[in-house]
């Protein structure tokens, strides 16, 4: 038989691809004939690299950049087999998990890293960029970003501003003289499912301003010094970011890529999944394993799981999802192609122990589903089955 194992990453703990290795791992001693199809996924945020190099192939390309408080820190991308077509994750230079919790704050916090990455492909030769937004820990409107590009951000007297969300209530002027020419010959993508807009109660500072470290009185200075930047934008630039779907991506990055930029905006698993050919290895599979760190009723909005069960669905193929916190059911999510959920956790535990326990629980719950497979099989085999 052959199982798709295409999970996304365990935030803060796994990527996909570890998460993949530890189902396999855990099937293979119940199912040893099984053929384990590794195929992680991802949507735009961590692993999305490594999905798309794992199924496709490539070269990483290593480098360093600044992280979101502006220290130096090894980070990557990858060049595709055609040699042009570069994939970058935001993450993996303005990410979230290089800020400690107790130091996380958008208000400082700078999008420069992940304009280095950009920088960086283009030094290699890429004029196509897949950009991955998801999990930074920023909120600058890809301020940062745009200044490691070459655009200059000024303030009254003529210096450029600091770095955060912060710094952007300085702004008086930008300045493009010094902008890198080859951004005008290369095609930008931008994989996200968020859709949300730059500012206001659905914007990135409301919405996503609190897991990044965000007080309710730093959420509103971060939204008004938005809304200033937007408006500079316009009279500046003459672009619209303030009103652009998916503006409010990765603390605002999504303005400067799709409202100053001109990158085109995908579906993040949908752009991920035709390049990998996930439906067509789907399609020939007898089950398919998929999961990530929680399901909840938010799941259904473009998570991973959710975008794999629906291939999987088109062709009948049966899906187990695991994760470690569920927050729904079945009822909710057979619809969308699921067959069973579990949970990776034995007990009752604090969210740091689950994270340092995850590979060895996904493991054991991979080997458990495995099992109970291998016993249904056998009684159908043996045509014992009561069910």
């Amino acid at each position: 038989m052959k199982i798709v194992v295409a999970p996304d990453s365990f935030k803060e703990s796994l990527t996909a691809m570890q998460v993949a290795g530890a189902i396999a791992d855990g099937i293979r001693p119940a199912l040893p004939e099984a053929e384990c199809d590794l195929r992680p996924v991802a949507d735009g945020g961590e692993g999305t690299v490594d999905a798309i190099v794992s199924a496709v192939g490539g070269q990483i390309h290593h480098t360093t950049v600044m992280d979101p408080l502006g220290r130096t820190v090894p980070s990557f991308f990858a060049l595709l087999p055609d040699n042009k077509t570069a994939i970058i994750e935001v993450a993996a230079a303005s990410g979230l998990h290089f800020v400690r919790p107790e130091h996380r704050s958008p208000l400082n916090a700078t999008s420069y890293g992940s304009g280095q990455l950009v920088k960086a492909a283009l030094d290699a030769g890429a004029r196509k960029l897949i950009i991955g937004l998801g999990g930074s820990a920023t909120n600058d409107a890809g301020a940062g970003l745009l200044e490691a590009l070459g655009f200059r951000l000024l303030n009254k007297g003529g210096q450029p501003i600091g770095r955060g969300g912060a710094a952007l209530a300085q702004l008086e002027r930008i300045d493009t003289l010094r902008l890198d020419p080859r951004l005008k010959q290369t095609e930008l993508l931008v994989a996200c499912d968020v859709t949300n807009p730059l500012c206001g109660p659905e914007g990135a500072s409301h919405v996503f301003g609190a897991q990044k470290g965000a007080s309710q009185e730093d959420i509103l200075k971060l939204d008004k010094n938005l809304l200033h930047f937007a408006e500079i934008v316009s009279r500046d630039l003459q672009r619209d970011i303030a009103h652009v779907s998916g503006a409010g991506a990765a603390g605002g990055m999504g303005a400067a890529l799709l409202g100053v930029l001109n990158a085109h905006m995908y579906a993040g698993f949908d752009i991920i999944a035709q390049i990998t050919n996930l439906e067509e290895t789907i399609s020939s599979a007898d089950l398919v394993i998929t999961g990530e760190g929680r399901l909840d009723s938010q799941s259904i909005f473009g998570k991973t799981p959710v975008g794999v069960a629906r291939l999987a669905q088109k062709h009948g193929v049966p899906v187990i999802a695991i994760a470690g916190s569920i927050e729904t059911d079945l009822q909710t999510l057979s619809p969308y192609g699921f067959s069973a959920l579990f949970s990776v956790n034995p007990r009752l535990c604090s969210l740091e122990t689950a994270l340092q326990n995850a590979e060895d629980n996904i493991r054991a719950c991979s080997r458990n589903i495995a099992s109970a497979y291998a016993l249904g099989m056998k009684q159908l085999a043996s045509k014992e089955c009561r069910f």
